[in-house]
C-alpha cells in the first residue's frame, strides 16, 4: 500500500473567494493524521519557497472556469514544483469538471490527472490511480470514498488568508437538483437530485475533531426539492440551530448568534405551491432566506415566496438575480423594482445580488448575452462596485443607484463610465453641467445612432476610443467625446474631492455581515475600473 509520510501539497489559486476548499479539506482528511499520517501542507497562491521540497502529490482545486488564467498559473506552478513530473498533479474541482475536455487538451499538462465530477468513490478509483504506474495507496479499495470524509479545519491555519465564511459546518443535506436549467453548471457536477448523509453525521464528528462551529452553511441546490425536506429541518434543529439559537463556546465571554444558510438559494416554483415550506423554514435561525429569480416568468412565484415568508416573520431575504442571459437591462430593473415595492409594503429587508451569467465552460467573462452588449454590462459592474454587489431594497438608495424607472436605469448605464464611477460629482458637484451636456446631446441621437454609439463604445477598449472617433459620423463623434477617459490625475483629484465631502454624509448602509454578501468574483474585474485607475488597482490586488 505503500508506506506513510509522503509529503503531499494542496494548492488552491490566489483568486479572492468566501469559503474554504472544501474538497482540499477532505484531502487532508484522507491523507493527515486520521488518515494516511503523510505530511499534509495547504497553501493559497504560489508561494516559490514550495519548489524547493520533494511532493509525492500535489492536488489543485478549482472554482469559477472565469479564473482559468489564475488555475492556469496554478497548474504551471504545480509542474514546477515537481520538476516536471506530471503524474503526480491531480486538478479536481467546479472548473476542471464542467471545462474538463479544454483542460485535457492542453499539451503542457500532458499527464496531469484532471478530475470531473465528486469524488464519491473509493479514492484509487476517483482518482484514476493505477498500480501499475507505481501510484501509491492505488490498492486503497475499501476506505470512505474522499467525498463523505469530515473536512480537515486544522490546514486552514497554514494560510494568511482569511475566508469569510469559516466558522461553520460546510454540509449538503442533498445532492443534486430537480431541474435542468440551461444556465447552471449543477446538472453537470452533481446530477439528479438525492439525499446526502445525515447533517448529524458531520456535526458530531466535527465537533469531536475540531471542536463546535458557529454556523450552518448547507450548499444544496435545491432543498425545498428533497422528499425528506421536513426531516432535514427536524435535523437542523436538533443539533441546535433553532429559531433564535445562540451558542457559548469555552472561555467565550458572549453567546453568538447562530445562523443556517442554504447559501445557493431555493426554489420559489416550489415555495409557492404550500405555505409548509416557509413554516418549517421559520422554525429554524435561518438568515437570511435566499431565493433566486433568474427572469420575470418567476414573477408569481417569486412574490407569493416573499409574502409567505412575510407572514412567517422571515424578513431577511436575499436573492439572486441572473442577468446577461435570455433577459434584457429591462427585465433586470423590473425584478429588482420588484424588490423596492414589495420593501416598502411589507417593511421587510430584500437585498438582491444580480449575477452575470456566464457559460459555465467559457474561460473568461466574456460572454454578452442577446439583448446586452459589452458596454452596459461594464456599467451594471460599475454601479455594482459601489454597493460591494449588493442591491439594497429601501427605495432611496434603490433609486440613486438605478434610477425609478427602467429608462433611467438605461439612461444611467449608456453614460461614459468615469461618469458612473464617480456619480456624485457628476450628479451633485462641479461635473453636474458637464453630465447634462452629455445627457442632452445624447437624447438628441436617434435610436439607431445611439446603437451605432453604443456599439462602438462596446467594441474598443477605452484607452482606443480617441484615436477611433474618426471612424464615427460628425454629430455621434461630438457625443462620443465625453467617452474618451479622463486624464489619470484629474480622475485621482475628483476622487479625492468626492470622498471628503461624502464622508460626513449618510451613505447607503448595507446592514449585512460579510459573511451574508454573495460571492461574484467579477467585481474583480480589471476592466471595471475607468481605464485611468485600472493599473493601480491591479498593482493593489497583487498586494493583497
Amino acid at each position: 500500500m505503500g508506506m506513510p509520510n509522503k509529503q503531499i501539497l494542496l494548492l488552491e489559486p490566489g483568486y479572492k473567494n468566501k469559503y474554504p476548499p472544501l474538497g482540499l479539506m477532505k484531502i487532508a482528511q484522507y491523507h493527515g493524521p486520521r488518515g494516511k499520517r503523510d505530511r499534509v501542507v495547504f497553501r493559497k497562491g504560489s508561494d516559490r519557497a514550495l519548489t524547493l521540497q520533494s511532493w509525492d502529490r500535489v492536488y489543485i482545486t478549482t472554482l469559477f472556469s472565469f479564473e482559468y488564467h489564475k488555475i492556469a498559473e496554478t497548474i504551471d506552478f504545480a509542474l514546477e514544483a515537481v520538476h516536471g513530473q506530471s503524474q503526480r498533479i491531480f486538478v479536481g474541482g467546479i472548473a476542471a469538471s464542467l471545462m474538463h475536455d479544454r483542460f485535457l487538451a492542453e499539451p503542457r499538462w500532458r499527464g496531469v490527472r484532471f478530475i470531473r465530477g465528486l469524488l464519491d468513490r473509493p479514492a484509487p478509483l476517483a482518482l484514476q490511480l493505477s498500480e501499475f504506474d507505481g501510484d501509491f495507496y492505488a490498492d486503497d479499495l475499501t476506505s470512505t470514498p474522499v467525498e463523505d470524509l469530515i473536512p480537515d479545519y486544522s490546514i486552514l491555519d497554514q494560510i494568511e488568508y482569511r475566508y469569510p465564511v469559516r466558522d461553520a459546518y460546510f454540509a449538503y443535506a442533498s445532492r443534486g437538483c430537480i431541474r435542468k436549467c440551461h444556465f447552471c453548471g449543477v446538472p453537470k457536477l452533481e446530477g439528479a437530485q438525492r439525499d446526502a448523509r445525515p447533517l448529524s453525521e458531520l456535526v458530531h464528528s466535527v465537533d469531536e475533531m475540531y471542536g463546535p462551529r458557529r454556523d450552518l452553511m448547507l450548499m444544496d441546490n435545491n432543498v425545498v426539492a428533497s422528499p425528506r425536506f421536513k426531516e432535514i429541518i427536524a435535523e437542523i434543529r436538533n443539533l441546535g440551530f433553532q429559531r433564535g439559537a445562540k451558542l457559548k463556546r469555552n472561555g467565550e465571554r458572549v453567546a453568538a448568534q447562530r445562523r443556517v444558510d442554504f447559501n445557493q438559494g431555493v426554489d420559489a416554483r416550489i415555495l409557492c405551491k404550500d405555505r409548509m415550506f416557509l413554516r418549517e423554514l421559520s422554525s429554524i435561525c435561518l438568515s437570511p432566506l435566499r431565493i433566486a429569480f433568474d427572469h420575470l416568468g418567476l414573477k408569481s412565484p417569486y412574490e407569493t415566496a416573499v409574502r409567505y415568508a412575510h407572514d412567517f416573520g422571515l424578513n431577511d431575504l436575499s436573492n439572486y438575480m441572473l442577468y446577461n442571459f435570455h433577459d434584457s437591462p429591462t427585465d433586470l430593473f423590473e425584478r429588482m423594482y420588484i424588490n423596492v415595492r414589495l420593501n416598502e409594503e411589507l417593511s421587510i429587508r430584500i437585498y438582491s445580488f444580480p449575477m452575470r451569467y456566464q457559460p459555465t465552460d467559457l474561460p473568461d467573462r466574456s460572454h454578452v448575452g442577446p439583448k446586452w452588449n459589452r458596454y452596459y454590462l461594464r456599467s451594471v459592474q460599475l454601479v455594482l462596485q459601489a454597493t460591494h454587489g449588493v442591491v439594497s431594497g429601501e427605495p432611496e438608495f434603490f433609486k440613486a443607484a438605478f434610477g425609478a424607472t427602467h429608462e433611467e436605469f438605461e439612461d444611467i448605464l449608456s453614460r461614459p463610465h468615469h461618469m458612473i464611477f464617480n456619480r456624485q460629482w457628476y450628479e451633485r458637484y462641479e461635473g453636474r453641467a458637464e453630465l447634462d451636456e452629455h445627457r442632452a446631446g445624447f437624447r438628441r441621437l436617434s435610436p439607431t445612432e445611439r446603437a451605432e454609439l453604443l456599439a462602438f463604445v462596446s467594441a474598443h477598449d477605452p484607452a482606443q476610443y480617441e484615436p477611433n472617433l474618426r471612424s464615427l459620423p460628425a454629430n455621434i463623434r461630438a457625443v462620443a467625446r465625453a467617452y474618451v477617459p479622463l486624464e489619470r490625475e484629474r480622475e485621482l483629484e475628483i476622487r479625492s474631492i468626492q470622498r471628503v465631502r461624502l464622508h460626513n454624509e449618510r451613505s447607503a448602509t448595507v446592514n449585512l455581515r460579510v459573511e451574508e454578501i454573495v460571492e461574484d468574483a467579477g467585481l474583480e474585474d480589471e476592466e471595471l475600473a475607468p481605464a485611468s485607475s485600472a493599473r493601480k488597482s491591479k498593482r493593489k490586488r497583487e498586494a493583497a
